[in-house]
């Protein structure tokens, strides 16, 4: 067994950080999953037909994708997608619109920046992410949804976003009420990126001080007003079940709603699997968290 080195976080030394933000080594079927998903979303995608693509700013990657049900009024949920802020699109995480869409309800999918193509910035993506879910509340009865039934999740580094846009000043930053959001779902999500600073996704995120102060989710849940879901599976890394733990815990101690589920023997990549599935782990909570079943509500 090699010598451990100086410890850099809690009892890490810096070869073991670096594995415990980094999923491939728990998840050996990883580029299977990806594959499966993607495939997945374009057989979702033929079935429902394609989503209506509207842009909610100027950049070229600012577009959303909108699953619509077929009732007027429609709760809407927005999911963030992952890929360690540097990879996936959103045509690519189209699996769950047929549940939610069968449930009743519309399912949004926003493309936001990959990080290294903002000089490794974080507070692009999460302006992004915020200005779409703004441009959804403001606009989404265009399109038969209900800006009054808003409901956000998101999975890995999409968590983290979710997170961000559950703990935004709504009120002060864009003038809109500060419970537009009605319920939150975070997946295998970071909260505290002072831990992810230390580990080897500094190489492609520059984690200033301003950033881990202003990203840093856990830090701000005064802000919080909606119920949270939170979820992680048991074949995560030990950062990422931690990281979820004590995120849910923190909700709690602060006297907010809040659910951890345990996805018992999910990797990082099986358990938003899940997701689209009415019976599965996180299927049934996303449908319980909006007051829906899987026939409508």
């Amino acid at each position: 067994m090699p010598e451990k080195g100086p410890l850099v976080f809690l009892d890490y030394d810096q070869a073991e950080l670096d594995a415990a933000y980094d999923q491939a080594a728990y998840a050996p079927n990883r580029e299977q999953l990806i594959e499966r998903r993607i495939g997945d979303s374009a057989t979702a995608r033929q079935r429902i037909g394609e989503p209506e693509r509207v842009a909610y700013g100027a950049g070229e990657i600012e577009r959303l994708d909108i699953y619509r049900s077929a009732g007027e009024a429609a709760p809407v949920f927005v999911f963030i997608h992952g890929g360690a802020w540097r990879s996936g699109r959103s045509k690519d995480f189209a699996v769950p619109a047929e549940m939610f869409l069968a449930a009743g309800a519309h399912y949004i999918l926003p493309d936001f920046a990959w990080v290294q193509d903002v000089g490794g910035n974080l507070m692009v993506l999460a302006d992004q992410v915020r200005r779409a879910i703004a441009w959804i509340y403001r606009n989404i009865a265009r399109f038969g949804g209900d800006p009054n039934r808003l409901y956000i999740g998101g999975q890995s580094s999409g968590g983290h976003l979710a997170a961000v846009a559950l703990t935004t000043d709504w009120q002060c930053q864009f003038g809109l009420p500060a419970d537009l959001i009605k319920g939150g779902m975070c997946i295998s999500g970071m909260y505290d990126l002072a831990p992810v600073r230390l580990s080897a996704r500094n190489r492609y995120v520059r984690f200033d001080d301003a950033t881990v102060a202003a990203l840093s989710p856990i830090r701000y849940l005064d802000r919080l007003r909606a119920p949270l879901v939170v979820a992680y599976g048991t074949r995560e890394t030990p950062e990422f079940q931690r990281q979820n733990r004590e995120f849910a815990a923190a909700v709690e101690a602060v006297g907010k709603k809040v659910r951890l589920l345990v996805g018992e023997h999910y990797n990082h990549f099986e358990l938003p699997e899940t997701l689209g599935n009415p019976y599965g782990l996180l299927g049934r909570a996303a449908l319980d968290l909006m007051g829906l079943t899987s026939e409508g509500a």
